[in-house]
C-alpha cells in the first residue's frame, strides 16, 4: 500500500502572496492541486496532506475530486508536519512531496516507488551544473566536488516504519531537518537517489508563477487594387503598380503578426481593438498599431520571443526588402532581428494569389511570460 504525505503547511512569504502560496492559481487551478491530480493518477492508495489551520477549509474544499485524500493538521515545522502523518499513515510505502512542487511527473512518482522497492529509499535529486559553495556570514569555507553534489528535489520515499523510527529519535534529541532524506541518513541509512528532472521545481518566488510560454497564429489577406504605386510590408514602402485595399495602411502583415500575438495573450482580435468602423485608424500606420499591440501584450503579462512570417505573393518581389522588414519588425517587437524570421513566397500562379490579385501572410509567434 502507497501512502503520500504532501507538505502544504508552510505560509509561502517569499511568494508575498496573501495567501498560501500553495492555494495560488497556476494555469486555472490552485497549485496544490496539480500535486493532488498526480499522485491520484499514480493509484496512490492514501494522500494525507499536511496544511495550516487558516487554510483547512480550502484544503478540504479541493480534496472533493479525490476520494482516498484527506487532511492533517501540520506542525511548526515540516518535520513536525511529517512525523505527524507519518503517525497515522497506512501504507508500508510514503512517499513525501512538496506542494509547493507541483509540476511532478508520472515517471518520476513511478521511479521512486521502485527505488524504495529495490533500495529501501528513493530521493529524487538532480546532479548540480554548478559549482556548489559552503559558505558562513558570506565567506566559503569549503567547495565539494561538482561530481558529488546533488540538488535534492521530492518526493522521497521510504519504509513507513523506517522513517517513522527516524523521527522519533530525531525528536528524542530534539533535532530538526529540512527533509527527510536528512533524518534519514542520520539515524537509518544513507539513502538512494534517483535522477528527477528539471520540470519538477520548486515555486518559491511570485516569479516562479508567471505563466508558461505560449503560441499563437494570425493570417490576414489583402486585395491589390487602392490608387498607390507602392504596398506597405512590415512598414517598408514596396513599389508597385498598385497598391493594398484597407482601412489602415494596409500592411497585410503586422496585420498577420497583431493577430497572432493577440491570439497568443488570449486577448481579442485588431478588429476589435482598430475596427475599420472608426475614423482614428483611416490610413493608420499599421507599425504603431504593432507597437500598441506590443503594450497590450506587457499589460496582460507577455513579451514576444520570436515571430516566423510567411508571404505569399506572385508581386512584387520582396527578397531585396526583407532584411528592413525584419529589421522593423524586431524593433517594434523589442527582439533581436534573429528572432524574426520572414519567408517569401508564390503560390505558383493558383489562385487569387497566384493570379496577382492579392497577398495572404500566415504569421506564427512564442510569447514568454514578464512581470507587469
Amino acid at each position: 500500500m502507497i501512502s503520500v504525505i504532501i507538505c502544504a503547511a508552510g505560509r509561502g512569504r517569499r511568494a508575498g502572496f496573501a495567501e498560501n502560496k500553495v492555494l495560488h492559481e497556476l494555469g486555472g487551478l490552485p497549485v496544490l492541486s496539480w500535486s493532488l491530480s498526480a499522485f491520484s493518477a499514480a493509484g496512490a492508495d492514501e494522500i494525507i496532506v499536511a496544511c495550516h489551520a487558516e487554510d483547512e477549509a480550502r484544503v478540504k474544499a479541493l480534496l472533493a475530486p479525490f476520494p482516498a485524500a484527506r487532511t492533517m493538521l501540520g506542525g511548526e515545522t515540516r518535520g513536525a508536519s511529517v512525523y505527524n502523518a507519518l503517525k497515522s499513515a497506512r501504507g508500508d510505502i510514503v512517499l513525501v512531496h512538496d506542494a509547493a512542487r507541483p509540476f511532478v511527473s508520472q515517471k518520476i512518482i513511478q521511479d521512486c516507488i521502485e527505488s524504495v522497492k529495490t533500495f529501501g529509499s528513493g530521493v529524487c535529486a538532480l546532479p548540480a551544473t554548478d559549482t556548489v559553495a559552503l559558505a558562513v556570514d558570506g565567506n566559503v569555507f569549503s567547495v565539494p566536488a561538482r561530481e558529488t553534489a546533488f540538488l535534492i528535489q521530492t518526493p522521497q520515499g521510504f519504509y513507513r516504519d523506517k522513517l517513522l523510527a527516524a523521527y522519533e529519535k530525531a525528536r528524542a534529541e530534539g533535532l530538526s531537518f529540512t527533509d527527510e532524506s536528512g533524518v534519514y541518513a542520520q539515524y537509518i541509512a544513507p539513502p538512494h537517489l534517483f535522477t528527477g528532472e528539471r520540470e519538477n521545481r520548486k515555486l518559491t518566488y511570485a516569479e516562479d508563477f508567471l505563466p508558461a510560454e505560449r503560441v499563437g497564429f494570425g493570417v490576414d489577406t489583402h486585395a491589390f487594387g487602392a490608387e498607390r504605386d507602392f504596398v506597405t510590408l512590415a512598414g517598408v514602402r514596396i513599389p508597385h503598380e498598385s497598391g493594398l485595399i484597407a482601412h489602415s495602411d494596409g500592411d497585410v502583415v503586422c496585420h498577420a503578426l497583431m493577430d497572432a500575438l493577440l491570439s497568443a495573450a488570449g486577448l481579442d482580435d485588431i478588429g476589435h481593438h482598430f475596427p475599420d468602423t472608426d475614423e482614428r485608424f483611416k490610413n493608420a500606420d499599421s507599425m504603431e498599431l504593432l507597437r500598441k499591440v506590443v503594450v497590450l501584450l506587457a499589460n496582460a503579462g507577455y513579451a514576444a520571443k520570436n515571430a516566423s512570417i510567411s508571404v505569399l505573393a506572385e508581386t512584387p518581389r520582396l527578397s531585396p526588402h526583407i532584411a528592413q522588414m525584419k529589421e522593423n519588425l524586431a524593433g517594434a517587437l523589442g527582439v533581436h532581428k534573429n528572432a524574426v524570421g520572414i519567408a517569401a513566397g508564390t503560390n505558383e500562379r493558383l489562385g487569387y494569389v497566384g493570379e496577382g490579385k492579392g497577398i495572404t501572410v500566415y504569421a506564427t509567434v512564442l510569447l514568454m511570460p514578464v512581470k507587469k
